[in-house]
């Protein structure tokens, strides 16, 4: 919601996720909410991720845009109500390309990653993000090679 745990989370992992798998992407997050927008990410959050040396002390709260909603392929939300909130602010053709993020690991299942503000499960987050993000480096690999393979076919 407010872009200062799961998201930037999320950010962070995946970075880390497509840096050792050579995958050049342009990755961000954002809220649902303006309520933290220019805030750091939670404490406990860089907290997680320094324990992976993963760090994301430099990334800044914002609320999501019809700019992201038009110039990114893949829209992911944390969460179900997350989810409703963009999809009612997407159009048509925007729709199509936001998902939920556990979707990725376990598809059409719509698991929602439990928010850690109140409950402090970070850790849990770090392990079902990292779930999601590795396999989707893996589908973007295997898409890559597909590719790859029917170019040099003649």
């Amino acid at each position: 919601m407010g872009n200062i745990c799961r998201s930037p989370m999320a950010e962070g992992i995946v970075r880390e996720v497509f840096r050792k798998n050579n995958i050049s992407a342009i990755i961000d997050s954002a809220g649902t909410i303006s309520m933290h927008q220019g805030e750091s990410p939670d404490r406990r959050a860089q907290q997680e991720l320094a324990k992976h040396n993963i760090n994301i002390s430099n990334l800044r709260a914002r609320k999501i845009t019809p700019y992201d909603l038009e110039n990114f392929d893949f829209i992911f939300a944390m969460d179900k109500s997350n989810y409703d909130f963009i999809i009612n602010k997407a159009s048509e053709s925007q729709k199509k390309k936001v998902d939920l993020f556990m979707n990725i690991y376990e598809p059409k299942k719509n698991i929602s990653i439990p928010d850690p503000y109140y409950d402090n499960g970070f850790d849990l987050n770090y392990a079902m993000i990292l779930k999601s993000a590795q396999v989707l480096a893996s589908n973007i690999l295997i898409g890559l090679l597909e590719r790859e393979k029917n170019n040099n076919e003649i």
